[in-house]
C-alpha cells in the first residue's frame, strides 16, 4: 500500500467502522471522502464536521479524480455502481481491515479479542482496564462501550485493543477479518457455528481460527477457553505461548473458581486471587477472566484490575434496561445465537431471582437465525424464560425455500415443555401479546441484533398507558 497517499475514499462510509476509521485518517490530515446509500445522523453530521464530504447513493461520479485509495466495504458487493467504475479504471481499492492493518496497527502491542460470543463485552472491559490504568490505549469496539462513551479511539499509545470478528473480509478477501489484525494477545472465547451464509459447518469456522492463530508472534500469547474443544483443537499447533482459561483450567493456570452471585454483582477467584464484577451470569464472568488474564500478560497488577472491574458499567445493548413502567422492567439484548440467548436469560434470571416472570422476545434477524441451522437449538436456548413471542423472520424472502427457519415449530416444541410461546405477525400484535403476559415485578427480555421495529420503546409506553391485562395463555 503507497505510503504518500493524499486522498481516500470510502464505500459504505456511514458503517460504524467505516466512519471511525475515515474519521481518524482525516485527524491524520488526508483528504477523505465518501459515498453511502444511507447518510443521516448521527454518523452524517459527525463525518461532516470532520470536514468529510458524502455523496448520497452510489454512482461513478462519486469517484474523485485524485482519490489515490479506494476503501470498500464490507456490506458492498459487485454490481455496486462505483465499484464497477473502480475496476473498470483499475483504480487502487482495499477492504477496511487492510486500511487499519496498514495505518493504524503496525508496530503495536494488538490485543485482539475473537469467538461466537462475549467479544464486545470482552473487548469493552479489557480496553477499560488498560484505560483506567492510565496505558490510554486506542481499540475498536463492534457496541458502544459506556465507560469509554464511543466504539473507537485512534491515537499514538503502543496499545490496541480490537474485536476480532471472523466474518468475511470483503467481496474479493474471503478471509475472516481477524487475519489482518496483527495479533500479540490473542483471546479465543468460545467457537460455534455462526454465519451460515458464508460458513458451511463448524470445521470452516475452525480452520478461519487456525489460520488466525497461526501468525500470533513467538513472544505473544493466546488465551483461550478451556472448557471449549474447539479452541483447545484450534490452539494446539500454535507457535507461541498458550493458556486456558475457564473452569476447567490447571490451578497454576487460568482457572475460575469459587463463583458467588450477589445483588449485580458476581465474585469469583482466578489465579488464587479474589475479583468481582458488577455483571450477571458464569459467561461474564468468562468475560472478566479472560480481560483479567490478559491485563496480567501485560504486567498490571491486581489493585488497578480491581479497580477497573469494579468500575465498569457495561456495553449498550448487552442486558441493558430500557425502562421500567407498571412494575415491569423491558431489558433490551443484542443476542441472536442460541446459546449466547441462553447464557443471557441464565444470567437475568440470577439477577431477577423468583420476583417475578422472565419473558422473551425475540425477532430472527441475523444470517444464521433465519436459517433453518438453528431449528432444532432455538427452543431450547430459552429454557430460563417463563414464556416467549417470536417475531416474523426478517427479510425471509432472501433466504431459499428449503433453508428458512420456520418460527411455528420453534414455538410448538416450546409450548410441548410446557411454557406459554407465541408466534406473531408485527410489532403492534408482539406488544399486544406481551400485555397480557406481563405483569408488575416481571421482566421482558428484547433479544435482537437489529432495531426491532423500535419496539422497546413503543412497549413501554403502551405498558404505562394502561393497566396490564391478566395473563391470556
Amino acid at each position: 500500500m503507497c505510503t504518500n497517499l493524499k486522498h481516500v475514499h470510502f464505500l459504505g462510509i456511514c458503517g460504524t467502522a467505516m466512519g471511525a476509521v475515515a474519521a481518524a485518517l482525516r485527524d491524520q490530515g488526508y483528504v477523505v471522502t465518501g459515498s453511502d446509500e444511507d447518510i443521516y445522523p448521527p454518523m452524517s453530521t459527525f463525518l461532516e464536521e470532520k470536514g468529510i464530504a458524502l455523496s448520497k447513493g452510489y454512482r461513478p461520479g462519486n469517484l474523485p479524480a485524485d482519490a489515490e485509495l479506494i476503501v470498500i466495504g464490507n456490506a458492498i458487493r459487485r454490481g455496486n455502481p462505483e465499484v464497477e467504475e473502480v475496476l473498470n479504471r483499475k483504480l487502487p481499492y482495499s477492504s477496511l481491515p487492510e486500511v487499519l492493518k496498514f495505518f493504524f496497527l503496525r508496530g503495536r502491542h494488538n490485543l485482539v479479542v475473537t469467538g461466537t460470543h462475549g467479544k464486545t463485552t470482552t473487548t469493552s472491559l479489557l480496553a477499560w482496564v488498560l484505560q483506567s490504568a492510565g496505558l490510554s490505549p486506542g481499540y475498536m469496539i463492534g457496541g458502544l462501550p459506556n465507560n469509554l462513551g464511543q466504539g473507537a479511539q485512534f491515537n499514538a499509545s503502543p496499545f490496541y485493543v480490537i474485536e476480532g470478528d471472523e466474518y468475511d473480509t470483503a467481496f474479493f478477501d474471503k478471509r475472516s477479518k481477524f487475519v489482518h489484525y496483527l495479533p500479540e494477545l490473542l483471546i479465543i472465547n468460545n467457537i460455534e457455528f455462526d454465519h451460515a451464509d458464508i460458513y458451511k459447518d463448524i470445521d470452516e469456522i475452525k480452520l478461519s481460527f487456525r489460520r488466525l492463530v497461526n501468525i500470533v508472534p513467538g513472544n505473544g500469547i493466546i488465551l483461550y477457553n478451556a472448557d471449549d474443544p474447539h479452541c483447545a483443537d484450534v490452539v494446539a499447533a500454535a507457535h507461541c505461548r498458550t493458556m486456558p482459561v475457564g473452569l476447567g483450567a490447571p490451578a497454576n493456570e487460568g482457572r475460575i473458581e469459587d463463583i458467588r452471585y450477589d445483588t449485580g454483582v458476581t465474585r469469583f477467584r482466578l489465579f488464587g486471587e479474589e475479583f468481582s464484577v458488577p455483571m450477571m451470569g458464569e459467561f461474564n464472568v468468562r468475560n472478566a477472566a479472560m480481560g483479567i488474564a490478559a491485563a496480567r500478560f501485560y504486567q498490571l497488577d491486581d489493585a488497578k484490575i480491581r479497580r477497573a472491574l469494579d468500575s465498569f458499567t457495561g456495553v449498550r445493548r448487552r442486558q441493558e434496561l430500557r425502562g421500567v413502567a407498571n412494575g415491569i422492567k423491558v431489558v433490551d439484548d443484542f443476542g441472536h445465537h442460541p446459546t449466547a440467548i441462553h447464557e443471557t436469560l441464565r444470567g437475568l434470571r440470577q439477577l431477577h431471582g423468583k420476583e417475578g416472570k422472565l419473558w422473551a422476545l425475540f425477532e430472527p434477524r441475523s444470517n444464521s437465525t433465519r436459517r433453518a441451522v438453528f431449528q432444532d437449538s432455538l427452543a431450547g436456548a430459552f429454557e430460563y424464560a417463563d414464556g416467549v413471542v417470536m417475531a416474523r423472520v426478517a427479510k425471509l424472502e432472501q433466504i431459499p425455500e428449503d433453508e428458512r427457519l420456520r418460527p411455528e415449530v420453534v414455538v410448538e416444541s416450546i409450548r410441548a415443555s410446557g411454557k406459554p410461546a407465541f408466534y406473531e405477525d408485527g410489532t403492534p400484535a408482539i406488544i399486544e401479546r406481551t400485555k397480557t403476559l406481563a405483569q408488575p415485578g416481571d421482566m421482558v427480555v428484547v433479544f435482537s441484533n437489529g432495531g426491532f421495529d423500535g419496539i422497546h420503546a413503543k412497549l413501554l409506553a403502551e405498558l404505562e398507558a394502561g393497566a396490564v391485562s391478566a395473563p391470556a395463555l
